[in-house]
């Protein structure tokens, strides 16, 4: 892909494919424990143990306060705002109209890099074709129609709306904002101050004693602790140091197409024809937003954000 190369394209491929595969999980997982406490032990365990992994390997800590400002702000727009959230809808909201609404985040992602100060990957027809199509084809894959959307209970829908752009606004946040410290550090102090935070907001909603942690349950949150925090959040991370919030936001494009996968390898769910279009043109929209964003760096004359860390501009 034009935008992302080498280890960076190895970490997006991780997120499309890892976090795929977390809807599941989290679907199992809210509906034996509460969504905020599931959320908040999910991501406090996973960066405790990334945290000692990372100092075990030599890997610092921040050193700088603005690092841990920049953390601490993303955690709450990220995990808080767009991940906790996204948990608490899944209790009442199905999986394709969820699917749909989750989708839309690099549209928030395209908004927020046009709007907000520091603006480097401008905002072109070509990228915006692209997540037209991106948009579309999750909706043709979810099935859903518009009726299906507006006659929705709202409280789903305008959270998972809120979610998405949350995180928008925390990726985009983050790019402008990067951090003198290794990814997975970052990652760790992220997901305990997130972690944290959720697990106050878990007891303070009286979650407490639904807490019932059984087999099924235990099971959920063990693979969204390992694989969906410690390897999907990490690698999300690090794609994220080496292109736009733009361009990485796409996996949220790619990861109903590995649901729909796994559905059939696993469950045995019919791949139709509408199935087959939809994944076609979800990964050319992808594609497309790649060669796009390339594009306009060159046509502008600016830097890519790969030449930019090569050259070690990030403050």
């Amino acid at each position: 892909m034009a935008g992302l190369r080498g280890r960076a394209l190895i970490a997006y491929l991780l997120v499309c494919t890892v976090w795929g595969s977390t809807y599941l999980a989290i679907r199992i997982g809210v509906g034996h424990l509460p969504p905020f406490l599931f959320a908040g032990v999910r991501f406090l365990v996973a960066g405790l143990l990334l945290g000692a992994i990372a100092l075990l390997a030599g890997v610092r800590l921040p050193a700088r306060a603005r690092d841990w400002r920049t953390l601490a702000l993303t955690s709450v727009f990220l995990l808080v705002g767009g991940n906790a959230v996204v948990v608490w809808a899944e209790r009442s909201v199905a999986s394709g109209p969820a699917s749909v609404f989750v989708a839309a985040m690099p549209l928030w992602a395209a908004f927020f890099e046009a709007v907000m100060p520091g603006a480097r990957t401008p905002f072109s027809w070509r990228v915006g074709v692209g997540l037209a199509l991106g948009f579309l084809g999750s909706g043709l894959l979810a099935g859903i129609t518009p009726h299906a959307l507006a006659t929705a209970d709202l409280s789903g829908p305008l959270a998972l709306t809120l979610a998405s752009a949350s995180w928008a606004m925390g990726s985009v946040y983050w790019k402008r904002h990067p951090t003198e410290t290794s990814p997975y550090a970052a990652a760790a102090v992220q997901m305990v101050i997130g972690g944290g935070l959720l697990v106050v907001l878990g007891l303070t909603f009286g979650e407490g004693p639904a807490w019932q942690l059984d087999g099924a349950g235990l099971g959920a949150l063990a693979y969204l602790v390992v694989f969906g925090s410690i390897v999907g959040y990490t690698a999300y991370g690090y794609a994220l140091e080496h292109a736009s919030a733009t361009v990485v936001g796409t996996y949220a494009y790619v990861n109903p197409v590995v649901a729909v996968a796994l559905g059939w390898l696993i469950l045995g769910e019919p791949v139709t024809l509408r199935t087959l279009g939809a994944m076609g043109l979800i990964l050319g929209a992808v594609l497309w937003i790649q060669l796009a964003s390339r594009y306009s760096h060159a046509a502008t004359g600016g830097p890519s954000p790969i030449g930019e860390l090569q050259r070690g501009t990030a403050a």
